[in-house]
């Protein structure tokens, strides 16, 4: 595993750039739980197999493709013979880059002739060309560049929604968001999903969820004390979501990592 942070040039847009290759042959899994990023996974080799919220079986084998935000985890297996760049990028980010609603998107894979056409396979050719992964890097942060630079700007109210979400941790009401913007709550939901592919409600969810998983790494209040601080109404609120968005309860899930 290889991994670049985004430069300057796309903060807010990429995360970073990640290049993977299997080495040794063998039957690997793992579990990525709900998240806030939208990869673009360009591959030079065999699949993966890949399950939204189940264990994925022979006809879930994607290679090149983009992903939505799925609310839940995500099973991945591999079989020792994949390599491939990956583009993570912010949900705002891929919204420019792809020029699509997010909802296209959400909860599958979309092949990569049909999330980026001609563009796309021109691009997975140049990869497999390249000599090595910093090469690979500069071309796949050369074709976002050209790609923003043709792309609609971002509703900035819906960008401002978005920050504020984040920067509460997921407990901003999202009643509270709307009239401050000076929209209905289901015009701010229509607009939401549009820009990322889910809503503020499940954005919110998702945020807490992650914060929650931090924390538990972080301090030593127990789940009840984790519960109240990223807002949940109760521990068993904690665990229900923790099903949901991880597959796992709290216990279980962070004594597998």
């Amino acid at each position: 595993m290889v991994r670049r942070a985004a430069p300057v040039s796309l903060n807010g847009i990429v995360t970073d750039i990640c290049g993977y290759r299997e080495i040794h042959p063998g039957h690997f899994r793992i579990v990525e739980y709900a998240s806030l990023t939208v990869p673009l996974v360009i591959s030079f080799a065999d699949a993966f197999a890949i399950g939204l919220g189940h264990t994925p079986g022979d006809n879930d084998r994607y290679a090149s493709f983009a992903a939505g935000l799925y609310a839940g985890p995500v099973m991945i297996k591999s079989f020792g013979g994949s390599c491939c760049v990956q583009v993570n990028f912010t949900p705002l980010g891929a919204r420019q880059f792809f020029g699509v609603p997010m909802s296209e998107l959400r909860d599958r894979m979309v092949g990569l002739d049909d999330a980026l056409g001609f563009e796309g396979i021109a691009l997975r050719e140049r990869l497999g060309e390249a000599s090595d992964w910093d090469r690979r890097f500069d071309i796949a942060e050369g074709f976002i560049a050209g790609r923003l630079a043709a792309a609609n700007a971002l509703s900035p109210e819906i960008a401002w929604a978005y920050k504020t979400v984040i920067a509460s941790g997921g407990r901003t009401r999202i009643t509270a968001i709307a009239d401050e913007i000076g929209w209905s709550r289901k015009h701010l939901a229509a607009k939401f999903t549009d820009a990322i592919g889910i809503g503020p409600k499940t954005l919110s969810r998702i945020v807490r969820f992650n914060r929650a998983l931090s924390l538990s790494k972080q301090q030593e209040d127990g789940w009840v004390g984790i519960a109240a601080d990223c807002g949940y109404a109760d521990q068993a609120h904690l665990v229900r979501e923790f099903r949901q968005l991880a597959g796992e309860t709290p216990t279980a899930l962070t004594a597998l990592m």
